[in-house]
C-alpha cells in the first residue's frame, strides 16, 4: 500500500493542535499536490522536500503524490511540516519502514541540503506531544527550547539522514537536555536616591502584583524606579515560567531558553500600534502584553500613546487574556501582566514643581491628562506623585536606600501570605474573594464610603483600594486590615480630573 501517516503539530496561539500528514502515491503523471488549507510557505514545501531528498541520496518518486494535512479545516503555515512530509514520502515509497514512524511526532524545516532548521513554537509542541505520549523529534536549534518540557521525550537531529537513522534504529538520536537557567542580573533598587514614598509604592506593587502609574516632572526617576521592579518581584513558579516561555517561543523574535525562569520586562516605544500591543497579523502572533505575561509591561510617556492603543489594555487588565479574531479563526493568548506606567503632569512637564517654571494654561493641562481615559485609570491600583529631588539628595556621598535583596525578602513574605490564604496575588482576587479576605471594621467602612463620595470613585476602584489595603497589611504581617492600611491605600487613588488646579497652586 502506497500510503503513509506521520504525526506533527500545527501552531494555534499557545496551543499546538495535532496534524496528521497523510502521503499517498498513485499512478499518473508525476506531480506533488498538498491539500488541507496549506498557506504559501507550506505549499512551497514540495520544492524544499524534493531537493532535500535528492541531496540526501534518496529517490524522489516519479509518481502522483498527494499530501493531506489533516484536519482539513485548520490553517497550516510555516516550514514546520517539511520534515514530516519528507518522512511520509519516504515511508510511502518504501525507502524507510512506515511502522518505525509510529509513536513519534516531527516538526522542522528542511534546507535544500537536507539540514534541519529550527521553527517557532517548539515548546508548545513538546508539551502537547508529552500529553499524547509520543516522542517529538526536533532540529538541533530547537533542542534547548523543547527541553524545557520536563515530562516530554524529545529527540534532536541535525539532518534528515540522522532522523531516518534514528527512527529505523540504526543510530540513536540524542535527547534534548533541560537548559540551565541563568537569569541575567537585575538593576538594584539601591541606585535610587531618596524617593521614599515611590520606593514604598513600588514595594506594595511588587507584593500584591498591583498596577502602578507614576506622575512626575522629567528626570525625577520614574523610569529608574520602573526598571527596578523586576529585581524585587518573587520568582515565577515553574508553571508560570513555562507559560511565559511558550508565548516567547511563538513570537518569532528570538527566545533565549537560558532565561526562561526570569520574569519578562517589556518596554515598548510610545509609537507602538494597538496591534503591536495585543498581537495580530495575518498569522496571529502574541503582542507586547502577551510577551509580558507573568511579568512587567512598562509604558513610558503614557499620554503620548495613541488613544486606541491604550484602550485595548482595558479588557486584558481585567481578564488576563487577549483574543485575536480573524475571519478564519480566533486565537487566545495569555496576558496576565503587571502594568507600570509613567507620565508628565502637563505638556511641559513642570506643573507643581517648586521652581514655578510651568506656564501651561489650566485647560491645556486638563486636555493633556484627559488623554488617559477614566476607565483605564480606574483599572490602575496605585497613582503616585513622584517629586523632583533637591540636589543635596542626589550627591554621590548621600546614603543609599535599601537594596533590592532586602526589599525582595519582605515582598516574598507578603506574597507567601497571599498564596497561603487565597492561592493567588491580591491583585488577582475576584469580587467574592475580595469581600471574604478584605474585611473592614464598621468605622473603616464609613471612611471608605466618604472617600468614594469625595473622590467620585467607582465600585471597581473601591475593590482595588481594598486589595491594596490587604497587601499593605500583608507587608506589615497584620492578620486584618486596620485604619492605617486603608488610609494609605486611599492615598494612592487621588489622581482625578480635578487635580490639575491643585497642581497649579
Amino acid at each position: 500500500m502506497s500510503l503513509a501517516l506521520v504525526h506533527s503539530r500545527a501552531r494555534a496561539g499557545v496551543h499546538a493542535p495535532p496534524v496528521r500528514v497523510e502521503v499517498h502515491l498513485s499512478g499518473g503523471l508525476p506531480s506533488t499536490q498538498i491539500v488541507g488549507l496549506p498557506e504559501a510557505a507550506v505549499r512551497e514545501s514540495r520544492d524544499r522536500v524534493r531537493a532535500a531528498l535528492l541531496c540526501a541520496q534518496f529517490e524522489y518518486p516519479a509518481r502522483r503524490i498527494t499530501i493531506n494535512l489533516a484536519p482539513a479545516d485548520l490553517p497550516k503555515d510555516g516550514g514546520r511540516f517539511d520534515l514530516p512530509i519528507a518522512l511520509g514520502i519516504l515511508a510511502a515509497s518504501g525507502q524507510i519502514d512506515r511502522n518505525a514512524l509510529a509513536g513519534h511526532e516531527f516538526i522542522g524545516e528542511l534546507a535544500l541540503t537536507g539540514e534541519l532548521r529550527a521553527v517557532d513554537g517548539a515548546l508548545p509542541a513538546a508539551i502537547a506531544a508529552a500529553q499524547a505520549q509520543r516522542t517529538l523529534v526536533v532540529a538541533e536549534g530547537n533542542a534547548a527550547e523543547a527541553g524545557l518540557a520536563r515530562h516530554a521525550q524529545v529527540k534532536v537531529a541535525r539532518t534528515l539522514l540522522e532522523v531516518c537513522a534514528g527512527v529505523s534504529g540504526a543510530k540513536a538520536l540524542p535527547e534534548a537536555s533541560v537548559p540551565m537557567a541563568t537569569p541575567s542580573p537585575q538593576p538594584d533598587l539601591a541606585d535610587v536616591r531618596g524617593q521614599q514614598q515611590a520606593r514604598r509604592a513600588l514595594e506594595i506593587a511588587a507584593a500584591g502584583s498591583h498596577h502602578l502609574l507614576m506622575l512626575g516632572s522629567p528626570g525625577c526617576g520614574k523610569t529608574l524606579l520602573a526598571s527596578r521592579l523586576p529585581g524585587i518581584l518573587p520568582d515565577a513558579s515553574e508553571a508560570e515560567a513555562l507559560e511565559t516561555a511558550a508565548v516567547a517561543s511563538l513570537s518569532g523574535r528570538g527566545f533565549d531558553p537560558a532565561h526562561w525562569r526570569q520574569r519578562p520586562f517589556r518596554a515598548p516605544h510610545h509609537t507602538a500600534s494597538a496591534v503591536a500591543l495585543v498581537g495580530g497579523g495575518s498569522h496571529p502572533r502574541p503582542g507586547e502584553i502577551s510577551l509580558a505575561h507573568n511579568g512587567v509591561l512598562f509604558l513610558d510617556e503614557l499620554p503620548e500613546w495613541n488613544r486606541q492603543a491604550l484602550e485595548v489594555l482595558r479588557e486584558p487588565l481585567e481578564s488576563g487574556t487577549v483574543t485575536v479574531s480573524r475571519a478564519a479563526r480566533s486565537l487566545e493568548f495569555p496576558a496576565r501582566f503587571q502594568l507600570v506606567a509613567a507620565m508628565n503632569p502637563c505638556p511641559c512637564g513642570w506643573v507643581g514643581d517648586a521652581s514655578g517654571r510651568c506656564r501651561c494654561p489650566l485647560e491645556a493641562i486638563r486636555r493633556y491628562r484627559a488623554r488617559i481615559s477614566g476607565p483605564l485609570l480606574d483599572r490602575i491600583d496605585l497613582h503616585l506623585q513622584v517629586p523632583r529631588l533637591p540636589p543635596a539628595e542626589l550627591r554621590g556621598d548621600a546614603p543609599p536606600g535599601e537594596d533590592s535583596a532586602t526589599v525582595r525578602a519582605r515582598v516574598m513574605q507578603a506574597r507567601h501570605r497571599q498564596l497561603a490564604r487565597a492561592g493567588k496575588a491580591n491583585a488577582h482576587l475576584g469580587q467574592s474573594e475580595t469581600l471574604r479576605d478584605c474585611t473592614l471594621q464598621a468605622a473603616d467602612h464609613d471612611l471608605l464610603e466618604q472617600a468614594m463620595e469625595r473622590l467620585q470613585l467607582s465600585a471597581r476602584s473601591m475593590h482595588r483600594i481594598l486589595r491594596v489595603a490587604r497587601t499593605i497589611a500583608d507587608l506589615a504581617g497584620a492578620p486584618a486590615i486596620d485604619r492605617s492600611h486603608l488610609t494609605e491605600a486611599i492615598g494612592y487613588r487621588q489622581l482625578d480630573r480635578g487635580s490639575a488646579a491643585g497642581d497649579r497652586r
